[in-house]
């Protein structure tokens, strides 16, 4: 059950969220289905429709051609299937990189059709300015720094960030850029321990980490890999709490074998004709 003093039911709001910082642990974890959703929503706090469905779903290399009509779809589906947590959406490649302006016509055209609470944007320093300009104008915002997917090209690939001093001084600017364009939380990917964890003690808002620090305010994994049900790759930073993957594939062989066998369908699943009396 849920440690969180909301009652099922009750949405967390990007405030509830906010107001978490040092006081209690926030969790978070990725839905992009309304039935997925619905299974976890009681026990987290924030359901994230990321882009990384694109990997898990549509079996995409990289985050890259997610569209936003994806992420609608997939977040209206999450909206639909939860009733408690707060739920935030990525905003894809190529969607608010443009400018402020494009970035609100797109990240309103979320909010509008999908229902969630706040919209998800990769960048520090970089995207200060657009995350104020969407804040002042009621678009809440969760920030992302560190390892941020959609630039894994202009980085160097999928690496831990933070291992110099230099990048680690980046990233402390990229944090402090966050909260001070108002963003809400903010998550920290792939990023060293310490400097995950400087971070968290450094800036006022809650810090989100994925192979960051057990120091950050909260955690977050995709569902899909903490349940077993993607296997392409496993990051290091994965704990997996059942490997359902198997179980669908020995429950499909089960049944291609009854099928096979003709042991189904047996007389209980199919209707028989009434008698004439």
């Amino acid at each position: 059950m849920s440690t969180t003093p909301k009652k099922i039911g009750q949405r967390f709001t990007v405030r509830d969220i906010a107001a978490y910082k040092g006081k209690m642990p926030i969790v978070c974890i990725t839905a992009y289905t309304a039935p997925m959703a619905e299974f976890m929503d009681h026990a987290v706090d924030i359901l994230l429709v990321g882009d990384s469905l694109g990997m898990v779903l549509y079996g995409m290399e990289s985050t890259l051609a997610v569209t936003l009509d994806m992420m609608i779809a997939h977040g209206a589906a999450v909206v639909r299937g939860s009733k408690h947590a707060c739920v935030v959406v990525d905003m894809p490649f190529a969607s608010y990189q443009a400018s402020p302006a494009e970035a609100f016509s797109n990240c309103a055209k979320v909010l509008a059709q999908t229902g969630c609470a706040a919209v998800k944007l990769e960048g520090g320093v970089v995207m200060a300015e657009t995350i104020a300009f969407l804040t002042a104008r009621g678009v809440p915002v969760m920030g992302h720094v560190g390892l941020t997917p959609q630039s894994v090209h202009q980085l160097g690939g999928y690496r831990t960030r933070g291992e110099s001093e230099a990048e680690s001084e980046d990233l402390m600017a990229d944090a402090k850029a966050v909260s001070e364009a108002g963003a809400f939380a903010v998550v920290v990917e792939g990023t060293v321990e310490s400097v995950a964890r400087a971070m968290t003690t450094s800036i006022p808002i809650p810090t989100i980490g994925i192979g960051a620090s057990s120091a950050c305010d909260g955690q977050v994994l995709v569902a899909e890999d903490m349940l077993g049900l993607f296997s392409t790759f496993t990051p290091k930073f994965v704990k997996r709490y059942a490997d359902l993957g198997r179980e669908v594939t020995s429950a499909v062989e089960a049944y291609a074998a009854d099928v096979r066998a003709r042991r189904f369908p047996g007389p209980e699943h199919v209707v028989a004709a009434k008698s004439k009396s």
